[in-house]
C-alpha cells in the first residue's frame, strides 16, 4: 500500500535544478466549480523564499489548457517522479486535456483530496497555494535575445509564485 508522509518544505534536501530542469514536474489545478482537473508537464520554475515564505515558481503558457485551471484554483500540486516515469511525463507535455484523457493515457493514477490532486505514482507531491500571478512582458526583458528566442509568437508565460503549504513524501 502507497502511503504519503508530510514534511516541511524546510526539511527538503534535494537538488532543485535537477527535480525541476532534469528531472521534470507535473503541474495540476482542479476547477473548483466543477471539480474536474488537467495537469502539465513542466521544467521551468524554481524554489525559494519570498513574502517571509517558502515558494516555487512556475511558468505557463497562455495556450496551455491547464493554464485555465490554474487560474480558477486557489490550490495547485507539483509533483515529482521517479526516472521510470519519464515516458508518462513526455506524454503529459505533448498531448492538451481538451483533446484526449491524457492522466489515463499516461498511465498515471491520480487521487483527489480535498481541493488538491496528486498522483499515485509521485515520489513526491508540493501542495501549494496561489499567491500572485502576473504576465511576463517584452518590456521586463534586458535585451531583446531572450524575447526573440523563446517567445517569437508572443506567447509570454504567466509566473505564478506559490506559497508550499507542505510536502508530501511517498512511503512504501
Amino acid at each position: 500500500m502507497i502511503t504519503f508522509k508530510e514534511m516541511l518544505p524546510q526539511e527538503l534536501s534535494e537538488n532543485t535544478f535537477r527535480m525541476i530542469g532534469d528531472d521534470w514536474m507535473l503541474i495540476t489545478a482542479m476547477d473548483p466549480a466543477n471539480g474536474s482537473y488537467n495537469t502539465m508537464t513542466a521544467s521551468w520554475g524554481g524554489l525559494g523564499v519570498l513574502f517571509h515564505k517558502p515558494v516555487a515558481y512556475i511558468f505557463i503558457r497562455p495556450q496551455r489548457y491547464t493554464k485555465e485551471f490554474v487560474d480558477r484554483a486557489d490550490q495547485i500540486t507539483l509533483s515529482f517522479f521517479g526516472g521510470d516515469m519519464r515516458r508518462a511525463l513526455q506524454f503529459c507535455g505533448s498531448k492538451s486535456g481538451r483533446d484526449c484523457d491524457k492522466i489515463k493515457q499516461a498511465g498515471l493514477s491520480a487521487f483527489v483530496d480535498g481541493k488538491i490532486v496528486g498522483f499515485k505514482e509521485a515520489e513526491k507531491i508540493f501542495v501549494c497555494r496561489k499567491l500572485y500571478a502576473s504576465p511576463l512582458m517584452k518590456e521586463g526583458f534586458v535585451g531583446d535575445k531572450i524575447p526573440r528566442s523563446v517567445y517569437a509568437d508572443d506567447d509570454y508565460h504567466t509566473m505564478y509564485i506559490l506559497e508550499i503549504e507542505k510536502i508530501l513524501t511517498k512511503q512504501i
